[in-house]
């Protein structure tokens, strides 16, 4: 009876868990998603502290506290402009978990247990451990803690080869050996592969990356259902293996590039840098008030929110400005990139945060037949996602798809610089006649803006 009820709870867990995934694929619903999938996971943790008769229940409380003690002043702390560090922190947590559970598990019953438990328990000290050290490597780069270029070194990719193959060979044998000491040099080999695997991707790329460690340590906890025979565990892992790995899909077909490219072109000298310096050639700059004469006398106006709109916390003046437009008669709407940001939803999310109506944030399909009839494209904070050099062959980011901004009868700039973008090269529309710039931090150039609007 007791095992009748625990599975029950775990199924409506599991339930949960696919609402949630439901819910966050929609802004309007995100929220409400998140909460269900909260739930679900407290369910099982209940559940399984509950029926699961555990020796250290103490210890794993005491564990418990602590998480939360660290993990919840993170989260409300951490800026937006920070929150794919954290996501790429999540995964390696996660996939370090699973890799360190299976090695317990096998330490105990390496020895008896059956051999598909043990390639389960092979799999992921091999999988969670690539995906530890891959997270890691990602949150360095995003955080700005070493070079966001890609890392490449004379006989990398022969190196990389060597520890993916030595990974998977040390894998096989210990299937029919079950040693300890091989177990160990799985894992040590495993983390110097996720390292050497997440080293070459540069600049936008990288978040890239982070989905696909996401897909890996969905995996890892699908096969730790497995190890642990734990149904919900298999359903849970088998969510996030699959939906990562469609998001990878999609951020790669939203950058133009194949997931191959993204991660081994710079072997190729095909990869998307980062870095850049800033350009010498003249621009044209006007100053808030001529912003807002240009918007005042717009009939229609297209927004383009970017990373340097989160840098600056300047959404919630963007929506006053937008709302002011809105009272003078001006069409508004803002034109979402997939990619915008450093993750797919960031902008999203961050216009949430405003209280941006939903149905004026415009995905780039949708939005882009509509820029050749808009007269003014305000443009704050983005680049890469704006940038012609799209179309031009060669270039690092040649084929990935762009809002066709270039095609409005006139394009504001709101920048703190000439700094190249993510992708580390010039951007042709900023020097296009029709371009002006408005120089300075976002959020008080859009204040000085909203300041001369009320005065028309």
């Amino acid at each position: 009876m007791t095992q009748n009820w625990v599975q029950v709870a775990y199924l409506v867990a599991a339930v949960c868990f696919i609402l949630a995934l439901k819910g966050l694929s929609s802004p309007k619903y995100a929220r409400r998603g998140n909460l269900i999938g909260a739930f679900g996971a407290t369910l099982a943790v209940v559940v399984t502290l509950v029926a699961g008769h555990f020796r250290h229940v103490p210890l794993i409380l005491v564990a418990i506290v602590l998480g939360s003690v660290v993990a919840v002043p993170t989260a409300r702390r951490v800026a937006m402009t920070a929150m794919p560090q954290l996501v790429a922190l999540f995964n390696g947590v996660g996939g370090a978990a699973a890799a360190l559970v299976a090695i317990v598990e096998f330490l105990k019953a390496g020895q008896v247990e059956s051999t598909f438990s043990l390639a389960a328990s092979v799999f992921t000290v091999l999988v969670g451990s690539v995906s530890f050290s891959g997270s890691v490597v990602t949150f360095l780069k995003l955080q700005g803690l070493m070079t966001s270029r890609p890392v490449v070194f004379p006989g990398m990719k022969w190196l990389l080869l060597l520890a993916a193959v030595g990974s998977v060979g040390l894998a096989v044998m210990v299937l029919p050996t079950r040693s300890t000491l091989l177990v160990m040099l799985l894992a040590a080999a495993s983390l110097l592969l996720g390292v050497l695997f997440v080293l070459p991707v540069g600049g936008a790329d990288v978040p890239i990356v982070i989905s696909l460690l996401n897909a890996f340590t969905g995996l890892t906890v699908a096969a730790s259902g497995f190890v642990l025979d734990n149904v919900l565990l298999l359903v849970a892992g088998t969510l996030v293996g699959a939906s990562g790995t469609l998001l990878t899909r999609l951020m790669a077909k939203a950058m133009g590039r194949p997931v191959t490219g993204t991660l081994f072109g710079a072997f190729s000298g095909t990869s998307t840098l980062g870095g850049g310096k800033a350009s010498e050639r003249p621009v044209r700059s006007l100053g808030p008030q001529d912003v807002a004469v240009q918007l005042a006398y717009a009939s229609k106006v297209i927004m383009v929110p970017g990373y340097g709109l989160a840098v600056a916390q300047a959404q919630g003046t963007l929506k006053e400005l937008v709302d002011l437009l809105g009272e003078k008669g001006v069409d508004v709407s803002y034109a979402i990139h997939p990619v915008a940001g450093r993750m797919p939803g960031h902008m999203n999310v961050l216009l949430a945060e405003a209280n941006v109506p939903y149905e004026q944030l415009k995905e780039m399909d949708e939005i882009n037949p509509e820029f050749p009839t808009t007269d003014v494209v305000l443009v704050v904070g983005a680049n890469d996602v704006v940038n012609p050099a799209a179309r031009t062959p060669g270039t690092p980011i040649s084929g990935m798809p762009i809002l066709n901004v270039d095609q409005a009868q006139s394009v504001v700039f709101l920048k703190r610089s000439m700094r190249p973008g993510f992708a580390g090269i010039d951007n042709e529309l900023l020097y296009d006649p029709k371009t002006q710039l408005l120089f300075g931090d976002a959020k008080d150039s859009l204040g000085k803006v909203v300041t001369a609007l009320k005065s028309l």
